[in-house]
């Protein structure tokens, strides 16, 4: 069957099966569970044959994605089971994160010697990353007070879970705390924060998958390389040149597991949740994916337009990692992948490596819009009237203490608590908010792939240095990388 055919019986067959389901849902007509299995299975068979006709990894790991459900409602002890497959699959890809960053990084800056470049790329980065997390922070606020989605919420209805017990601050840091006066507390965590992106030990920073830490030494190695004579700077280019380029390759052999990983994490997720966790908590979950979408569209959209950014090009590039990063949970999952499709895209190698991985601890633009939008929720939940600036106030916070949170899946619940603490928030709303935190971790950490992706060719234009032609050729993100 060609791709054609398939692709119109795929449309037919999706089409009844949203009507047959808006029917069952809303009581319109008595169709029996029973039914409704044989609906979603039958579909489920139709898109693995345009999986199969297609033939490409993006279609298998978005119909991983749909399949993933699927089991998930109707098999949840199966999918339950299915974890350790999604777990394997994060897993793989972690063995790829501090490899890629070191070599990218050193061969980047090594590589041409132009430590000045390196200077301007940090401002520039620190600059967008600022004012995106600025606009999303405020974004948040915005959401959560038109929506007022947690004012009348009955919370003892609501569904508790035990909250995790990690602490965002270190025990030693915590003894330090009680001997110091509490309105400096937020000055010692900054500090705190900036000690603890310098590498004690590199081999302990690519074992415990510290990106920063892996960039920060990335980036002094690469300037102590560059300084040194060409003769005995020359093996080490080389050998993290070869480095970076089997990795990508080495990428490309872990992608291959990608449909299985996505699925089973799905497949775990519904499973584990059930689809009617969303009702006492759709408010939330809605004013969040709101909150979200306007992001995209009233600030990455328009930045990339200014920028002439070839959006329908971009969207492609960043379909895989960001499904990726949606099913998983995990940017560090997307990383190895949006660091390749940004270069095929035309961004130049030594900014991929250098914006991307910076961007994991200071534009984690989801991340700091759930975070503003979730501690107001917590407030208005628990019948607290904050102002304007107290809100203010817990949000710059919450964008100080939330920097490194995307590599590690729902982390960012573990700063909620310590800031909810530290403004005396009620943390049994945050343990009924951990119910559907996974639903929302997939839609933020969605959206810190698209922002950091979107960086990269924020800079690369700055520094006059986009590849204008790399995108325009159709098989762009499939020919061999040069």
């Amino acid at each position: 069957m060609s791709k054609k055919n398939i692709g119109y019986v795929m449309l037919i067959t999706i089409t009844i099966a949203i009507i047959i389901t808006l029917l069952y849902e809303f009581n319109i007509v008595n169709i029996t569970p029973d039914v409704m299995v044989g609906v979603r299975w039958v579909t489920a068979i139709v898109l693995t044959l345009n999986a199969i006709v297609r033939s490409n990894l993006t279609t298998w790991i978005l119909t991983a994605l749909i399949l993933g459900v699927f089991v998930g409602l109707d098999f949840p002890n199966v999918a339950i089971s299915m974890q350790p497959l999604s777990q394997g699959f994060i897993k793989l890809v972690k063995t790829i994160v501090g490899p890629i960053l070191f070599a990218t990084l050193v061969f980047g800056i090594a590589g041409h010697s132009d430590l000045k470049s390196v200077g301007r790329m940090a401002w520039k980065s620190m600059l967008y990353f600022f004012c995106a997390t600025t606009c999303a922070i405020f974004i948040g606020l915005a959401v959560i007070n038109l929506t007022e989605a947690g004012v009348g919420i009955d919370v003892a209805n609501m569904p508790h879970e035990e909250l995790p017990t990690t602490s965002a601050v270190s025990a030693a840091d915590e003894r330090a705390l009680t001997h110091i006066s509490e309105n400096v507390h937020w000055l010692y965590k900054f500090n705190a924060f900036v000690r603890d992106t310098f590498p004690e030990n590199i081999v302990k920073s690519v074992y415990e998958n510290k990106v920063l830490q892996i960039v920060i030494f990335g980036v002094l190695f690469g300037i102590g390389l560059a300084m040194v004579n060409e003769k005995k700077r020359k093996p080490l280019v080389d050998f993290t040149e070869s480095l970076s380029e089997a990795m990508f390759k080495f990428t490309n052999l872990v992608m291959l597991f990608a449909p299985i990983g996505v699925g089973a994490a799905m497949a775990y997720t519904v499973g584990h949740l059930g689809v009617d966790i969303l009702k006492n908590l759709f408010m939330l979950l809605m004013s969040l994916y709101l909150a979200l979408l306007v992001f995209i569209f009233l600030v990455l959209l328009p930045v990339a337009l200014y920028l002439k950014v070839p959006i329908k090009k971009f969207i492609e590039a960043v379909k895989e990692p960001v499904s990726i990063a949606f099913a998983t949970t995990s940017s560090d999952a997307a990383l190895p992948k949006a660091m390749e499709n940004m270069e095929r895209f035309g961004v130049p190698r030594k900014i991929v490596s250098f914006v991307i991985p910076t961007g994991y601890s200071f534009n984690l633009d989801g991340t700091s819009l759930y975070l503003s939008l979730a501690s107001i929720f917590v407030a208005q939940a628990a019948g607290i009237d904050l102002s304007i600036g107290q809100q203010l106030l817990i949000a710059f916070t919450l964008m100080i203490t939330s920097k490194g949170v995307a590599a590690v899946p729902r982390a960012s619940l573990i700063v909620l608590i310590a800031t909810a603490d530290q403004f005396g928030l009620p943390t049994f709303v945050i343990a009924a908010i951990l119910g559907i935190d996974e639903l929302m971790d997939m839609a933020r950490t969605s959206v810190n792939v698209i922002g950091n992706c979107l960086a990269t060719v924020v800079v690369s234009k700055w520094e006059g240095e986009f590849d204008e032609t790399a995108s325009q050729d159709p098989e762009f993100l499939t020919k061999p990388m040069e």
